[in-house]
């Protein structure tokens, strides 16, 4: 096993390691970020929904050669509104909608994938390979973090109402619905640019575990938003670390990390701890 030294030593030696450290801390911010607002508005089957519904359209862009990012943005948000359609048009409740969309449109990406006869780039795509980030994917993770944090200011006070009491937001006068697509299209963006770091199937956990762990340690939404992004950035960092030193897959090794640095806040954490519940007991 590699030193922490050895790692430093060799992350000053390569330009791949260092593109894959920077990708990996990016990704890690802005998941945790916008995961934050999806486990406030309670939508974590939502966001497991469109990591697996931007598939088809990921195999799309690949087939067309264009840019990915593209592809899954329509899939993804196309998700997000046949899931609404469906919720409203019929007694299913919202998780029979979201079960039964995500998992349409994941049969879909890999029909897809096999036509194109892309099969040996599909481990990378589910799993990610943070190690083979190009300079175009760390170009593209800036960009889609610059847009979720210029969207979060710019319409910080309408995610803040619409995230705690939808009712009064539509009373105030605020377009819940423009609200709720937006942030499925952040949601998206983030999905796509984290697919090399992690890939489709632990994206999810990239987006709700640093937000949970975060949701323990304050009570405050500005905060909240800086610890999940703090969380995200950690687990990204320790993950690839061990990724590169244990030749461990990125996505698994940094998901690890993160669902560990959760379970220490579960029992540690202030308030919401275990630790804290016990000696108030």
């Amino acid at each position: 096993m590699a030193s922490i030294s050895q790692f430093l030593s060799a992350l000053g030696q390569y330009n791949f390691l260092q593109a894959a450290l920077i990708t990996s801390i990016l990704v890690g911010v802005m998941s945790g970020v916008i995961g934050s607002f999806i486990i406030l508005r309670g939508l974590s089957l939502m966001g497991d929904a469109i990591s697996h519904a931007v598939l088809p359209g990921v195999a799309v862009a690949y087939m067309l050669g264009i840019n990915l990012l593209l592809g899954a943005s329509i899939f993804g948000i196309l998700a997000a509104m046949l899931i609404g359609y469906v919720a409203s048009h019929s007694k299913l409740k919202n998780d029979t909608a979201i079960g039964i969309v995500f998992s349409a449109f994941y049969a879909l990406g890999f029909v897809l994938i096999s036509l194109a006869e892309s099969s040996s780039n599909l481990h990378h795509i589910l799993f990610g390979n943070v190690l083979a980030v190009s300079d175009r994917d760390l170009i593209t993770t800036t960009c889609v973090l610059i847009a979720v944090i210029l969207f979060i200011v710019i319409f910080y006070k309408e995610l803040l109402i619409t995230s705690f009491d939808e009712t009064f937001a539509r009373t105030y006068g605020l377009r819940t619905q423009m609200v709720h697509y937006a942030l499925m299209l952040m949601l998206t963006l983030v999905t796509v640019s984290s697919l090399q770091t992690v890939g489709i199937i632990l994206v999810v956990a990239m987006l709700i575990t640093p937000a949970a762990t975060a949701f323990l340690w304050t009570n405050k939404l500005h905060w909240m938003l800086v610890d999940s992004a703090i969380f995200g950035a950690l687990a990204s960092l320790i993950g690839l670390f061990l990724s590169y030193t244990l030749n461990w897959s990125s996505g698994p090794a940094i998901v690890l990390v993160a669902a560990f640095i959760f379970g220490v806040s579960f029992i540690f954490s202030p308030k919401q701890g275990l630790v804290f519940k016990l000696k108030q007991a």
